[in-house]
């Protein structure tokens, strides 16, 4: 077991005072980022040195530092200039991964707009729920998403008086339409002028992102400018803590081109975003996933990271190993968004050696972004644990009245830092029930502390109670995934009329499996207690449901475990 102390060591050195992740306490007595910028504003004006070095690459373009800085500074003098917005309108972004997405979000940053990422695969229904809760003075929006704007531009301002003001509407990738502009009919960028003259500050808010409704409707997580440069430090800090364990000097050596498949509006998008931005790295882009394609994207630009939802990581590892493709550039393989089963970190170690880092972590829309971090050794001795948290923000295991729980026990897991939002856009109720005493978020995730390292052990919603006993889901999916037939396992609980609740698992297999439920019933009992067996085992060759960022849909799969324990 590695010794962890050298790292202990080295976290101590990054966070002493004076050095660049010094940590001070905030009124409330969390955590708070000594130095680094205050706003995004001052974070993105930095990357303007990078100047012609690569930053975007995609199919449809590529854009250097200094013309990607460029066009988002003069798309913010358009929005100040033409438009008259003012800091703290909204700007709503609803487009795929477009290089152009990163130059509506930082016009919008540099103008002190509040950039609202909207989930491009949500429905017509969907996107009017979130454009009438924000209530934007400017829609960014892609050619394929213009119809469901569009939809709601009629519905609101087509034959009706009295209505707010209309938003303006910018289309990239497509004409204007009949309520819009084509931005490439508008685009002036002349590298010298720079953004607009706008005061930014640190507690002024700087972005709207909306939950993954997974459990119901879509709430608009606020976070201030404070907390995103916040958020954008947590990276950095781990990135700096792994190169030391590397034994190597933290800023040195070539900077990252990475692999990026998350959804540009989904927060495991941005702690991967700024860490690339802030060592000056290359992003590159695919219109859509695709493993095959994947690997021709890491032989062709030389990719060092990779950075997706898990389920993509391993379709990587199967496409690499079907092709013997060694992977050869790559040095960093970055999961998140949804959690990473244990035979990940196995699979990799087991045919790239240590060739390859691997690094999980955790992060919620409500931190903006990942605020715990697990990789190298630490993470191939503990695969199950989602590592320590960033010096700016701190955890505590809470019991059922709030009280710190001693180590190894269950419990919710509570944060307090930085990167924390302010609340809920409009709704003051959820936000009071989110926020405990001190700046504390109940993050209703249940989980253990040992030795410094946080495990998730289950959602509070997810856990099945049966006949009394804990049953965590995650658990049992863990056991289910290192089945060599299995290739994705969900586990939820279905009514019982004397339990309460029993286990039923939704498995994937892979093709050509000839695993079947009797099978995977006793490969669990195998390793877990018998209460933990799935009851019930539904095995199908069909994906399992999942939202844009990697989540499992258990909603719809209660449906399809119903059907299966009534025999319809």
């Amino acid at each position: 077991m590695p010794n962890s102390d050298p790292l202990r060591a080295a976290e101590a050195a990054l966070t002493a005072p004076g050095a660049p992740f010094e940590v001070v306490r905030a009124e409330d007595g969390s955590p708070l980022y000594a130095g680094g910028p205050r706003t995004l504003r001052e974070f993105v004006e930095a990357v303007w040195a990078y100047g012609d070095q690569v930053f975007l690459v995609a199919e449809s373009g590529t854009y250097t530092y200094g013309e990607f800085f460029a066009a988002a500074s003069a798309l913010a003098r358009r929005f100040v200039g033409e438009y008259g917005l003012v800091p703290g309108d909204r700007a709503v972004i609803a487009m795929r991964n477009h290089p152009e997405w990163q130059v509506a979000f930082w016009g919008a940053q540099l103008a002190g707009l509040v950039a609202v990422p909207l989930n491009a695969w949500w429905t017509e229904a969907e996107f009017a729920y979130a454009l009438d809760d924000c209530a934007p003075r400017v829609v960014l929006v892609d050619g394929e998403r213009l119809p469901r704007v569009e939809a709601w531009l009629a519905a609101k301002w087509g034959e009706k008086q009295g209505q707010p003001e209309r938003p303006r509407v910018v289309v990239f990738h497509g004409g204007g339409g009949e309520w819009g502009e084509a931005y490439e009919g508008i685009r002036v960028a002349d590298p010298l002028l720079g953004p607009p003259d706008v005061d930014v500050r640190a507690e002024d808010d700087a972005t709207i992102i909306y939950t993954s409704g997974t459990t119901g409707r879509p709430k608009g997580a606020v976070a201030t400018h404070l907390a995103q440069v916040g958020a954008a430090t947590h990276p950095r800090f781990h990135a700096a803590l792994s190169a030391l364990g590397r034994g190597q000097v933290p800023g040195q050596g070539p900077a990252p081109v990475s692999l990026m498949t998350f959804p540009f509006f989904h927060v495991a998008a941005f702690t991967a975003l700024y860490s690339v931005m802030a060592a000056g790295g290359t992003l590159v882009l695919m219109r859509k996933w695709d493993a095959a394609q994947a690997l021709a994207l890491i032989r062709e630009h030389h990719v060092t990271h990779y950075a997706g939802v898990p389920a993509t990581a391993l379709q990587l590892l199967d496409a690499a190993e079907a092709a013997g493709d060694e992977l050869a550039g790559l040095t960093m393989l970055n999961t998140g968004g949804a959690a990473a089963p244990a035979e990940l970190v196995g699979r990799l170690t087991a045919r790239y050696g240590e060739r390859i880092e691997p690094r999980n972590g955790y992060g919620l829309t409500e931190t903006s972004g990942g605020v715990l971090a697990n990789f190298g050794a630490a993470y191939r001795a503990y695969p199950g644990s989602v590592g320590r948290p960033a010096p700016g923000m701190e955890v505590r295991i809470a019991g059922p009245r709030g009280q710190a729980l001693p180590e190894g026990e269950v419990g919710e897991l509570w944060l307090r830092g930085q990167s924390l939002i302010r609340g809920y856009w409009n709704d003051p109720d959820a936000t009071s029930q989110a926020f405990a005493d001190g700046g504390w978020f109940r993050t209703g995730d249940l989980a253990t502390v040992r030795d410094g390292r946080v495990s998730i052990v289950d959602r509070i919603k997810d856990m099945v109670i049966r006949g009394g006993e804990n049953v965590y889901c995650v658990e049992v999916e863990s056991v289910l995934h290192d089945h060599p037939d299995v290739l994705d396992a969900a586990v939820l609980g279905v009514p019982h009329p004397v339990l309460g609740e029993e286990v039923a698992a939704v498995v994937q297999v892979r093709p050509g499996a000839t695993a079947g439920a009797d099978e995977l019933r006793a490969h669990v009992g195998k390793h877990l207690a018998a209460f933990k067996v799935p009851a019930h085992v539904l095995v199908r060759d069909e994906p399992l449901p999942r939202n844009a960022t990697g989540k499992v849909l258990k909603r719809e799969l209660r449906t399809t475990a119903g059907l299966l324990v009534s025999g319809g």
